[in-house]
């Protein structure tokens, strides 16, 4: 991986740690979002369960409460039914004269008159399949229909028969006639209250179970109806499929029918959760259960619910999408300076932020102010690196790299250029005489001649101790020589606190004297010191001695 690859991926995981800002956004839109969205889903979930399981509840106990009444009435009806048949003129009479044993003859025609009447009655009245007359001891004497088929009763009929005055068989599936069956059974009696015999019918319970579909509650709920041991009698949902049914549990069946006020949850006989109620029938073993699958009356509920969801997932993105966008606008300049402020770590200092605003603006315009001053800093520090500290001039480094850039455009040009070498003539006796401050003067007034003498694009430099060096581009010997000798004149008028100051000066011009600059100084110097050893106060080019002025 390259360094530039692992510079952007170091990036990339700086912007993901848990502390950077643009993260620390995120995670805040996200918690702005989220807490008040998953707080006011779990309260509207709350309240929307209260509200549907009220509203299941109350339907389930309204539906258990009218069928249970539905149903005592359906029953009250078929009993006044049989008891107006069983009180009959035609069947108390001819009843009265069936003989109490066998050993009596029977009267003729009293039980065929009996089999007519009730054959008419059955034919009548289509819910009962089978009309029979029993006598005391429970033995058939007459039925409305051929063979006549022993009828099953409860054990203790007889203690039934009279207190309540009625008899309810248990439900049977009849394969004849495919439909859920049962028997009841009311006196006949005398004008005595004698009881004669009973009155037994046959009742179609298919046209109950149609009744009790009208009761439904919810679209996949049902109404049943049970014994108090649990045993299904019928149901809504079919009336032949509720004897096949699974049983409920006898326990739960007289502990919830006991609570006739409120619905509530619980597991059905199929093992599904549901919420119902259960009715005792008055007047009967019988309890009506009407229920509705929990996953119907929670389903809106579901879908509530995951509605709130989708709502709080596209606030979250559309959060996060802002969190994101905002986050760019605080961390973007924050980007920028802290790119900058590695730069200017790095050592450069040339650097330049945009307008900001804000906060990030006023601390964008501090850092442009502190990158102003450490550039203005190391400018001074640059130039105090190349500055002679007492003429101002240029050190002898600063010469030394200006040198060799200007041998190289001149060899690459094919131009010339000339150096000047200077020296003071008898500086140490000076400087001894006068003292080193008005050395130092002399060395500041001599640096001020050759600044003022010189052209912007040459280099004045203080080579080292009373030396200095002038670097003259485009410029031949004579030229050079014509200068120096300016440059001595000069000096010569200066007022000194002993005597006249002189100077010696050699000249050196490239390449004509020397192709670098090492042996350009090292000819223009030899020449200096043959100005020295000629007497001071003059000029000398290499090699070539131009003219000498004598002090």
């Amino acid at each position: 991986m390259s360094q530039t690859e692992s510079t952007s991926v170091t990036a990339r995981l700086r912007i993901l740690r848990p502390d950077s800002i643009r993260v620390l956004i995120l995670v805040l839109a996200a918690l702005a979002t989220l807490l008040p969205s998953f707080a006011t889903t779990w309260i509207s979930y709350v309240e929307n369960k209260r509200s549907l399981a009220a509203k299941a509840k109350q339907e389930v106990l309204s539906a258990s409460v009218q069928t249970a009444r539905e149903l005592d009435l359906w029953l009250k009806e078929r009993l006044y039914e049989l008891r107006v048949f069983a009180s009959s003129y035609e069947v108390t009479e001819n009843v009265a004269l069936l003989p109490r044993s066998r050993d009596r003859a029977e009267p003729s025609g009293s039980r065929e008159r009996l089999t007519d009447y009730l054959r008419s009655v059955s034919e009548r009245f289509d819910d009962y399949s089978d009309i029979r007359i029993l006598d005391a001891e429970g033995r058939i004497v007459a039925a409305g229909a051929e063979p006549a088929e022993a009828v099953t009763l409860p054990a203790d009929w007889q203690a039934q028969i009279r207190n309540p005055e009625f008899v309810v068989g248990k439900t049977y599936w009849n394969e004849a006639s495919g439909a859920p069956e049962m028997v009841i059974a009311v006196p006949i009696r005398t004008g005595e209250e004698a009881i004669l015999g009973l009155m037994t019918a046959t009742v179609d319970l298919q046209a109950f179970a149609d009744t009790l579909r009208r009761f439904v509650p919810g679209e996949a709920g049902q109404v049943s109806l049970l014994t108090e041991e649990g045993s299904p009698v019928t149901s809504s949902a079919d009336a032949g499929a509720a004897l096949t049914m699974p049983r409920y549990d006898a326990e739960l069946v007289r502990a919830r029918a006991a609570d006739e006020s409120e619905a509530s949850e619980f597991v059905n006989a199929a093992g599904e959760q549901v919420v119902g109620h259960m009715r005792q029938v008055p007047g009967l073993d019988w309890v009506v259960v009407a229920e509705i699958p929990a996953a119907e009356v929670y389903g809106e509920l579901a879908r509530l619910r995951n509605s709130a969801f989708l709502i709080a997932a596209a606030t979250l993105v559309l959060a996060g999408g802002l969190g994101y966008v905002l986050g760019l606008l605080i961390v973007r300049p924050l980007d920028r300076l802290t790119k900058a402020a590695a730069k200017v770590a790095g050592g450069n200092l040339e650097v330049d932020l945009p307008v900001a605003r804000g906060e990030i603006g006023y601390l964008t315009e501090v850092f442009k102010n502190m990158v102003v001053r450490l550039r203005a800093g190391r400018q001074e520090l640059e130039r105090l690196s190349v500055t002679d500290a007492l003429t101002g001039l240029s050190n002898r480094r600063r010469m030394t790299e200006v040198l060799r850039n200007e041998v190289l455009r001149s060899q690459r040009l094919k131009h010339t250029f000339a150096v000047l070498m200077t020296d003071v003539d008898h500086f140490k006796g000076y400087n001894d005489a006068h003292g080193h401050p008005a050395g130092d003067e002399l060395l500041k007034q001599l640096a001020t001649i050759l600044r003022t003498e010189t052209r912007d694009v040459d280099l004045v430099a203080r080579y080292g101790g009373e030396e200095f060096l002038v670097l003259l581009p485009e410029t031949k010997a004579r030229g050079a020589a014509d200068l120096a000798e300016r440059i001595r004149r000069r000096l010569e008028t200066l007022p000194a606190p002993a005597g006249h100051v002189t100077v010696s000066i050699g000249v050196a011009e490239f390449p004509l004297h020397g192709d670098t600059g090492e042996k350009l100084i090292a000819v223009a110097d030899a020449a200096l010191y043959e100005a020295k050893r000629g007497g001071r106060n003059r000029v000398i080019v290499a090699a070539t001695p131009i003219r000498a002025v004598r002090g």
